[in-house]
Parts: structure tokens; sequence; C-alpha cells
């Protein structure tokens, strides 16, 4: 039975995905519509964004320097592409995306779940208007504009964070962590990190309007909406993180 409510559950979801490309029935409510949405999830989570890339490439830059001083032989300029491959391959895009899940994720489905206990949406769709199309794909289109740029904004900060700790710890110079940062550089670690740049906000914001879309109830269910959300999208990340890896490295 659950296994049906499940396979029931992604059909829905999946109908909903394909609802969304309906030709818009006015363009410039619906450019408006992304514009806002892009500004919302941009300036909304750069600070948050900005503030833990620059200390997770901190803490990495650390934590690394420290094990690499009980082993003696390895070179600490070594810790610059040590830093800068971290920071292209997982951190920046996985931990993002799962700070973003539990914001903009639950932030979309009590947006959406709150039209829809109060009856906004069941009023647009008496009126004629595409619901899937005006609500749903403005919002998965906004995030899929503008996170990438947050990604790439952690990952800048998280190696000057690598930077800065090497530096004030006194475990090597900048232009020992510079001649690492410029080591063996791998190009295909930049387009794994854009394709999880794309692939980590669609499904973050795809689960969050499925789950406020369709809730049904009163607060209770909202809020229970909300935080499946969260749940969902977090371990549909952790997820689709591993089948990437695995696809493209």
């Amino acid at each position: 039975m659950l296994f049906l409510d499940a396979l029931a559950g992604f059909g829905k979801y999946i109908g909903m995905l394909g609802s969304i490309f309906a030709k818009p029935q006015k363009f410039s409510m619906y450019w408006r519509e992304t514009l806002r949405q892009m500004y919302d999830i941009g300036v909304g989570s750069f600070w948050i964004i900005a503030i833990v890339g620059l200390f997770i490439g901190g803490v990495t830059a650390v934590q690394f320097s420290n094990k690499l001083l009980t082993f003696g032989f390895i070179p600490m300029w070594w810790m610059g592409s040590m830093t800068r491959d971290s920071m292209f391959l997982e951190l920046a895009p996985t931990i993002s995306a799962l700070l973003l899940a539990g914001k903009i994720g639950s932030n979309i489905a009590t947006e959406l779940g709150t039209m829809r206990i109060t009856e906004q949406i069941d009023a647009m769709d008496i009126m004629g208007v595409n619901t899937h199309s005006f609500l749903i794909a403005p919002k998965i289109l906004g995030s899929l504009l503008i996170v990438p740029s947050l990604i790439v904004t952690a990952m800048l900060l998280g190696t000057i964070g690598g930077a800065l700790a090497g530096e004030l710890g006194g475990y090597y110079t900048w232009e020992e962590y510079k001649y690492g940062l410029q080591d063996d550089f791998q190009p295909q670690y930049v387009r794994l990190m854009f394709i999880k740049s794309y692939v980590f906000p669609f499904i973050i914001t795809s689960i969050a309007c499925y789950k406020g879309f369709y809730v049904k109830g009163g607060a209770l269910q909202l809020g229970k909406a909300s935080t499946d959300a969260v749940v969902y999208s977090s371990i549909a990340v952790v997820i689709a993180n591993f089948v990437v890896a695995f696809l493209f490295l």
C-alpha cells in the first residue's frame, strides 16, 4: 500500500512537471513573477550562502592542514589544490543546495500551500488561469537562473576562506596556496559543479512546489507539507549528488 501511494505520488509529480510547460497566457506577468522569484531566492539567500561558503573553506583548510602536518612529508602548497577541488566537487554545490532546501524549499511550500488552503488557487482555476504554468514554472525557472550564481559565490568565497585560514593559522603562505590552486587543474570538476548547480535547484523547487500545491487540510497539514518539502528535497539532493558524481566523474 505504501509502495502504491509512493508510486501514485511520483506519477502526480511527473504530471505536474509536464503541465508547467504550457504556453504562458500573459508572458509579461510570467516574466515579472520569474524576476521576483530570482530576487527573493538570490538576495534572500546571498548572505547565508556567502558566510557558510567562506567558513566551510576555512574549516576544510584547517582540518586538512593539521592532518598534513602530522605526516610531515607532504608539501603544504597541496592545500591549495585540495581546498579548490573540495569546493568544486562537493562543498559549494552540495552544502549550498542543502541550505537552500531548508530556506527556499519551506518558503515555496508554505506560499503555495497557503494559497491552496485559502482557496486562492481554486479561484484562479475557475477564472481559467493555468495555475501550474503561472505559479510553479516561474519558481523553477527563477531558481535555475539564480542558484548557479550563488553556488559559484560559495565556491569563490570558500577558496578565499582556505587562503585566510592558512595565513591566520600559520599553516602556509598565500604564495604556497596560490601555487596549489594552479596545480593540476581539472576542467571536468568545473563542469560537474555546474551540472549540480542546475540539477539541485530543480529538485528543490519542484518538490517544494509539489508539496505546497497539492496540500489538503489546514494549518497542521500546511506545516507538515513544509517540513516534508525540506526533508524530501534534501534526501533527493543527496541521492542526485551520488548519481551525478557516478555518471560524470
